[in-house]
């Protein structure tokens, strides 16, 4: 039987990649319906749009390739750099303080687990 896996991408998430890999790092491996239930009730703001996404891939998975959401995990998280906007805010005697602000990219794989994994 082919290792046959779903991939689904999210891009420039307007937060630092630093703060999404905390989230990423903690749903790595786990089922996919365990993850989605996991992030729905963690505090931190990038769980959201992970929760997105691997809801999508999910949905994809079913709908596309006619695969039980039951049998799904995440074999591939990862949450890269994207693009930085930088821009400047004047201070006090003519210096300036720069600022900038980060996105990110996430991407996920999942793949479906054969009876001898479980």
């Amino acid at each position: 039987m082919e290792d046959f896996e779903v991939r689904a991408e999210l891009r420039y998430v307007p937060q630092s990649a630093r703060k999404v890999r905390l989230v990423v790092d903690y749903v790595r491996g786990m089922d996919a319906l365990e993850a989605l239930s996991v992030l729905q009730l963690m505090p931190q703001r990038a769980a959201r749009p992970v929760h997105k996404l691997v809801n999508s891939a999910v949905a994809n998975a079913e709908n596309n390739y006619g695969m039980a959401s039951e049998d799904l995990y995440i074999a591939q998280i990862s949450a890269d750099d994207g693009p930085i906007r930088r821009w400047r805010r004047f201070g006090a005697r003519g210096r300036f303080k720069p600022i900038q602000k980060r996105s990110s990219h996430i991407s996920v794989i999942l793949r479906e687990r054969t009876p001898t994994e479980f």
